[in-house]
């Protein structure tokens, strides 16, 4: 299909000055987004080069980001029952840029977030612990919304950005639960018994988290 012939698809879609200039503005929003990923990557590395510096550990033991396709926001907006338009992007869709933080322990994510919100130029919007409060099926995360500014050529604009620390264990779990995808027409009983399957393992993760913790507190206080 070629490249007029998707634009018509969208126009009854999305915002019409999206499609300006070759979809400049969308792109220049996306850019956005790919700047306060930058920013805050940024600022969780200091962090963790700092605690390496001062205390010879890493609590942060990788980083991932991602920006949100524009399919994926489309859909998105759709499901919500909102307009498809820049204004609607910037209003509603916050996860828009996304960072996942894997660190080492439990107690490293909620350092790793204390220090991260006592930051001057960091503004919390939102904050869900499903760490302490899983998910029914067993999903254990800390996600934070938050706001970051980024300086452009003439003008400061506040960001906001999707953050998910877990631990080792908590991303285990959760990227072979994604990977599993089991049929959503199995038998009912069969599927009970995969959901309560999925929670033990989720529970045996999170004991592992707890045991291994504890491990470090030992050898800390020695």
């Amino acid at each position: 299909m070629v490249k007029s012939e998707l634009k018509d698809l969208y126009l009854d879609e999305l915002d019409k000055d999206m499609w300006e200039e070759e979809t400049l503005p969308f792109r220049r929003l996306m850019s956005y987004y790919s700047c306060a990923v930058m920013e805050i990557e940024t600022k969780l590395r200091v962090l963790n080069e700092e605690f390496s510096l001062e205390y010879d550990k890493n609590p942060i033991e990788s980083i991932e980001s991602r920006i949100k396709s524009k399919d994926g926001i489309i859909k998105k907006l759709k499901r919500r029952g909102l307009p498809v338009t820049l204004e609607s992007i910037k209003e509603h869709i916050w996860d828009i840029a996304g960072l996942r933080v894997i660190c080492s322990f439990p107690e490293d994510v909620y350092m790793i977030e204390q220090c991260l919100l006592e930051q001057d130029d960091i503004r919390l919007i939102q904050r869900k612990d499903y760490i302490k409060n899983p998910k029914p099926g067993g999903y254990r995360s800390l996600h934070l919304i938050v706001e970051v500014p980024i300086f452009l050529k003439n003008q400061k604009k506040w960001v906001k950005a999707e953050i998910q620390l877990r631990t080792m264990a908590m991303d285990f779990w959760a990227s072979l639960e994604h990977k599993l995808c089991y049929k959503k027409d199995l038998d009912e009983d069969i599927e009970r018994a995969i959901e309560e399957s999925l929670w033990i393992a989720a529970e045996t993760c999170y004991k592992l988290d707890q045991d291994m913790e504890a491990v470090r507190r030992k050898i800390q206080k020695e």
